[in-house]
């Protein structure tokens, strides 16, 4: 069964950093693509961050860019989020989402991919 869980969440002021881990429990974690979506209260869930099963190449969203880092550590079946120099409206419920291989760029639709975790809730105070 496969299993996604977040972790890392947590309080912090703007201008701070977070990193959020998901750990996976899923075969051939190497063959998928791995991404990271976050919920506002009261807004879609959109697209931050992915990373390739192949090459590591990496995306991010234009709000995210350049604050933001992903990676993974396939060993581990572990992706990451770096979140550095936060802001107020970086605060959501962060989720990572699974597809099994996938096209590059990865899609960006929360409903197009395989499995999902329960979301870890990032909150930042300004």
């Amino acid at each position: 069964q496969v299993q996604l869980r977040e972790s890392g969440g947590g309080l912090v002021q703007a201008g701070g950093s977070l990193k959020l881990s998901c750990a996976a429990s899923i075969q051939s974690f190497d063959t998928y693509t791995m991404t990271w979506f976050r919920q506002a209260p009261g807004k879609e869930r959109e697209f931050v961050a992915a990373i390739y099963w192949m090459r590591g190449s990496v995306n991010y969203a234009d709000s995210v860019k350049g604050r933001f880092t992903i990676s993974r550590d396939n060993p581990n079946q572990t992706v990451y989020l770096q979140m550095n120099s936060l802001k107020p409206e970086d605060t959501a419920v962060y989720y990572c989402a699974a597809l099994f291989r996938g096209t590059w760029p990865p899609p960006i639709g929360w409903e197009d991919y395989d499995y999902w975790g329960q979301g870890t809730q990032v909150t930042v105070s300004s």
